[in-house]
């Protein structure tokens, strides 16, 4: 597998394909807004200098990988020479489940398509393809240049084939692949996101204040970010919705979101990604500052 279509060029799809890209694969990065893809070549360009700073590549290494990412408005022709497709698109069922549908009709027979899903059901997309073999998860952590993990997910049909060709391709990108079966969360979200949900419901039934939750988990529990900090991080929308695959999938009330969280997500309050949901972001300031929602 030589080349590599990274479809959506957010957080998760740039750092997916800043890290094929550096070790030496052909990347065509694909997303129908052009402001997005530009958006996402500076932040791979910013980020490979980081790495460069630090000694972990060169220059020319930086160079050499950035000129391997090409950008496509064309679903069609980002696609059309793929050995592997991966798509980091919104974490939304139907959106997943079309662009599955569009992608087994505009891939080669032999591509292996792959979701960055945290949550949905790999078996459920698999099965709007003509390729459910050749199906899989393949969840990155953010961020993607950073973090060691993926979790390597098995629909019901996916073959040992593939997942000991995505297992091994893993391992060439020096990170350390989880193979895991298909359920609702996977490992992951099925473990983090009751803990988060509890700390947003601490927080809404008065327990303590939002500092307060966070300094406990990472001082008592040694995380390196309390769970609130963690939840704006990873967007507030994005844990409403692997909450409810959770809610939906088991049938049990333990995964039910907070009151709280739903609201905040309605109202636009989503984290880091819109400047304010359980601390407020102001470009250039560092410290954490508790959103004026919350404050006494």
């Amino acid at each position: 597998m030589n080349n590599i279509s990274v479809i959506g060029s957010g957080t998760m799809g740039n750092g997916i394909a800043h890290v094929f890209a550096q070790y030496g694969y052909k990347v065509s990065l694909v997303d129908v807004n052009q402001s997005a893809l530009e958006k996402a070549l500076a932040t791979i360009s910013r980020n490979m200098d980081r790495q460069v700073s630090k000694g972990l590549i060169s220059e020319d290494d930086k160079n050499i990988a950035i000129g391997r990412i090409k950008t496509f408005h064309s679903l069609k022709e980002g696609v059309e020479n793929a050995d592997l497709v991966i798509e980091a698109a919104t974490e939304n069922l139907s959106i997943k489940l079309d662009l599955f549908r569009e992608l087994d009709e505009l891939c080669k027979d032999d591509a292996i398509l792959a979701s960055n899903t945290s949550s949905i059901s790999i078996t459920k997309i698999a099965a709007v393809t003509s390729r459910p073999a050749k199906v899989i998860g393949m969840h990155f952590m953010n961020p993607v240049p950073v973090m060691k993990l993926i979790e390597v997910i098995r629909g019901y049909a996916t073959s040992n084939e593939v997942t000991s060709l995505i297992m091994d391709l893993s391992k060439k990108l020096e990170k350390v692949p989880v193979e895991v079966n298909d359920y609702p969360g996977f490992v992951a979200n099925r473990i983090l996101m009751p803990m988060i949900n509890e700390a947003i419901y601490t927080l809404y039934e008065g327990v303590a204040g939002i500092e307060e939750i966070d300094t406990v988990m990472k001082l008592g529990m040694a995380h390196p970010m309390g769970p609130l900090q963690l939840a704006d991080f990873i967007g507030l929308d994005v844990c409403l919705s692997i909450l409810r695959v959770l809610h939906e999938g088991f049938g049990n009330p333990k995964y039910a979101p907070c009151p709280l969280l739903v609201n905040m997500v309605e109202a636009g309050f989503k984290g880091v990604k819109t400047g304010e949901g359980f601390y407020k972001y102001t470009p250039g300031v560092k410290e954490f500052i508790v959103s004026p929602q919350f404050k006494k």
